[in-house]
């Protein structure tokens, strides 16, 4: 895909890492995916930008040791105005986590749980604008929501980020619908009801695309990380599912084109 210099309103924008170990994550994927990390900046607590072939892709930060919050990847929607999304995050539902902060002049964010108590964030960008390339080899590839209130989280997003969803499938066993701008495929929701276990709250995904998953998923053991779900032929890419060293969970997909559905929950 070409590089993206913003993201429609309401996509994906942004994934960040929640770390305990900010060193050990960021060797940890700087060598799984090629990754370059930039020296931390202190002014924003030691938040350090990932880079892929010199384009901004990913961050990472360092948890609270007291946060009880368990080491996680994040993703951020696109907003053009972070105050008047928080108000309809509420009106439809949602609840504000972090209220809209400035971050210098790089934008402005906000951390919310939609209707089915999924957390997410929000980005209004300044001079970051996100990641700047997506659905190539080490780059974000797919994002996915999970949620037991499949109906409820859909009219969430239509309502709160205006998202143009369009139902994927409709069956009584899979539940699926994505987000599109242009014809473009930018996110997905689960309805995840049967899958998820009591104690795993309603959450959002990331897959990373790779050129071979079952080579990605070996050398992600290999660096210390650990199988989740093996490697898995669907119609929109070979799938596995791992977490790295510190038990943050990730998804990798190799496919040529944006995912529609999953079926490695």
């Amino acid at each position: 895909m070409p590089r993206r210099d913003t993201a429609p309103t309401g996509a994906p924008c942004w994934i960040d890492l929640t770390t305990s170990d900010t060193q050990a994550s960021i060797e940890f994927y700087s060598r799984l995916f090629g990754w370059t990390a930039e020296d931390p900046a202190a002014e924003f607590g030691g938040y350090v930008n990932f880079r892929h072939n010199d384009v901004r892709i990913a961050g990472c930060m360092a948890s609270q040791p007291d946060s009880g919050a368990p080491d996680q990847w994040s993703v951020y929607l696109a907003t053009d105005d972070a105050a008047k999304t928080l108000e309809a995050v509420t009106a439809s539902g949602g609840q504000v986590c972090v209220p809209a902060m400035p971050v210098g002049d790089l934008g402005t964010m906000a951390v919310v749980t939609d209707a089915g108590g999924a957390v997410v964030g929000l980005w209004q960008p300044g001079l970051h604008r996100g990641f700047g390339v997506l659905g190539e080899p080490g780059t974000p590839a797919w994002f996915e929501l999970h949620t037991r209130e499949y109906e409820t989280t859909l009219g969430f997003y239509r309502d709160a980020f205006g998202w143009d969803t369009h139902t994927v499938s409709d069956t009584p066993e899979f539940h699926y619908t994505t987000l599109q701008h242009d014809g473009e495929w930018l996110a997905g929701v689960m309805d995840a009801t049967g899958m998820l276990v009591p104690e795993v709250p309603a959450h959002w995904s990331v897959y990373f695309g790779v050129d071979d998953t079952d080579a990605g998923l070996a050398r992600a053991v290999e660096l210390g990380g650990s199988v989740v779900h093996e490697p898995e032929d669907t119609p929109y890419g070979r799938l596995a599912a791992a977490t790295d060293p510190t038990g943050a969970q990730f998804k990798l997909v190799a496919s040529n084109e944006a995912m529609p559905a999953s079926t490695a929950s």
